[in-house]
């Protein structure tokens, strides 16, 4: 029985980390094909309608499920059944594209000095993602006392309101700017972590119960800003085949920095409390807008057709 046990964690384990590599490759794949798709000066356009038809698909998603347990007497493997047919479309579809001939790159990953900007954008990005991720429900449950039900139904509100959300933030990049976009999102992540780590202290339970709601939607829209770095990094590409590389690398400092911020503030929320975890939260957002007042589009064409870089084997 043990041994079963032991056996079906680890074909479990190996299932979840084959679903989340494929994740994660298809994240920076996924935002360069978008702006491919997109007619000049209409990057954020395009990348919000998907990013709107994703957000429905997910809500799709979880009303399937939630009907299918309620009244149809689902089970998990229905479910990752409905799932699995789903991804095998996918890739019918995507082994369906015809892409463009492609150069075998010279080195396995490379960081360019030219793109530092963008690099220190998703150093901030994976460290405030994983303070939302992590610790904003963890305040929901821990210290309102909210069942995970909350959760679920903050999740599906924020995605509801992210397909018509999404389209209107790509039409504001393409209109302001990356740069401004992205100091206003640094602006009310400040606002938004002052009511997280905060509002119980301000407001009687109930109300500072319904600020952190509100503060919560508020952060899973800001999330979306990230078409705003993607764009950014497009646009100030020496040659186009620099884009692709760009944004592999820049998911993989997102995801370095985000684990590690995640261990530091679970330190800090034991040895301090929760409220603190937050007052990090600020410093990130105020550094985040600080680097982002750095933000520089060239104006139309490409300086160069070489660049500056150091390999990682």
């Amino acid at each position: 029985m043990i041994g079963f046990i032991s056996s079906t964690y680890a074909i479990m384990t190996i299932c979840l980390f084959v679903y989340s590599m494929g994740m994660h490759l298809f994240i920076p794949v996924s935002a360069s094909i978008g702006m491919e798709l997109a007619h000049s000066g209409q990057t954020g356009r395009r990348l919000g309608q998907l990013n709107s038809i994703r957000n429905f698909a997910s809500v799709l998603g979880s009303f399937v499920v939630f009907l299918g347990f309620r009244f149809l007497g689902f089970t998990f493997q229905h479910s990752f059944v409905l799932t699995a047919l789903g991804l095998g479309v996918a890739a019918i579809l995507m082994f369906a594209m015809k892409p463009d001939a492609v150069k075998k790159p010279a080195h396995f990953l490379k960081l360019q000095k030219e793109y530092r900007l963008f690099y220190i954008l998703n150093v901030l990005s994976g460290s405030r993602k994983q303070i939302f991720i992590t610790f904003a429900p963890w305040v929901i449950v821990t210290i309102f006392k909210q069942p995970t039900e909350t959760i679920a139904t903050l999740v599906t509100i924020g995605g509801v309101i992210g397909i018509l959300f999404q389209p209107v933030l790509g039409r504001a990049i393409d209109r302001y700017g990356e740069r401004l976009i992205l100091q206003l999102e640094a602006g009310l992540l400040v606002v938004v972590c002052l009511g997280y780590g905060f509002s119980k202290f301000l407001f009687p339970t109930q109300t500072a119960f319904l600020f952190t709601c509100g503060f919560y939607l508020l952060d899973q829209m800001l999330l979306s800003v990230s078409m705003a770095r993607s764009m950014y990094i497009k646009k100030i590409a020496l040659v186009d085949a620099d884009v692709q590389p760009a944004l592999t690398a820049g998911v993989t400092i997102d995801h370095i920095f985000s684990i590690s911020i995640a261990l530091l503030g679970g330190v800090i929320w034991n040895a301090f409390g929760f409220q603190y975890v937050f007052l990090l939260g600020i410093l990130i957002a105020a550094l985040n807008f600080f680097a982002c007042s750095y933000i520089r589009i060239p104006s139309g064409i490409k300086i160069s057709e070489k660049s500056t870089a150091f390999p990682i084997e």
